[in-house]
């Protein structure tokens, strides 16, 4: 399941934009950071007709909050202020992003504000970094453009992702176990990361090192069963250290 989130969101009219958006390209959640925006009049005007998605918003004080949710967090980038090498295009993120929902990924995209997007500490926090090609950089694109981009860009995948889900729900009980086993090396990333971090760290890498730096960007563009292969790789090593 995909969740689009909005990081400190100033202007309701932008969130009413997001949540027609989302409602016109097939997705029904929206999650907010730190603002209560929503709730004003002008954001349920410019949502017209999707105002059941203003109404099941989900607040949160950070996004660290968000952070503890999901599988994989992605957040968007208008400009290249970071030290990441990968920014993908939205092409390219629905290409990663649909063969992780298939392995039940829960995912967050994240919006940053209008004024200055995403600050430095959340950027670090995002698994990946996605940005829509401009043919000029200024006047950029505002919140509620953006979303509907990225909707668009990525509608269809939540009912993939269903699809999947109810075929793993409707598997006999006898490959239950297996089925079982696939989520756990495919569906957390969360732990995959940890995982790999501790084992860097403890063949000597500092928490800084250019290889941490290398695991965080480059592990969430492997695909689900890559992953799964890597899980098994990175328990071998710390069995054969210890």
């Amino acid at each position: 399941m995909i969740h689009f989130v909005l990081v400190e969101p100033a202007v309701p009219e932008n969130v009413g934009a997001a949540a027609r958006a989302l409602k016109t390209m097939g997705f029904g959640e929206l999650w907010i950071v730190n603002s209560t925006v929503h709730t004003d009049k002008q954001a349920r005007i410019l949502a017209h007709g999707s105002g059941d998605i203003l109404d099941n918003v989900r607040t949160f004080d950070s996004l660290a909050a968000v952070r503890a949710e999901v599988d994989l967090m992605v957040g968007t980038s208008a400009k290249p202020r970071h030290q990441r090498e990968v920014l993908l295009t939205p092409e390219a993120l629905k290409t990663n992003l649909a063969d992780k929902l298939a392995g039940q990924f829960r995912i967050a995209l994240v919006f940053g504000r209008e004024d200055s997007g995403l600050h430095g500490p959340e950027v670090a926090q995002c698994d990946l970094l996605t940005s829509i090609p401009l043919a000029v950089t200024y006047p950029s694109l505002n919140l509620g453009q953006a979303v509907m981009l990225y909707a668009y860009a990525l509608s269809g995948l939540n009912a993939k992702a269903q699809v999947a889900e109810d075929g793993c729900e409707g598997q006999a009980d006898d490959h239950q176990p297996q089925s079982q086993n696939e989520n756990q090396k495919q569906g957390q990333y969360n732990a995959l990361r940890d995982k790999s971090a501790a084992l860097a760290e403890s063949l000597g890498y500092s928490h800084d090192s250019k290889m941490l730096g290398w695991l965080h960007e480059h592990l969430p563009l492997l695909d689900a069963r890559s992953l799964g292969f890597v899980h098994q790789l990175v328990d071998k090593i710390q069995q054969k250290l210890k």
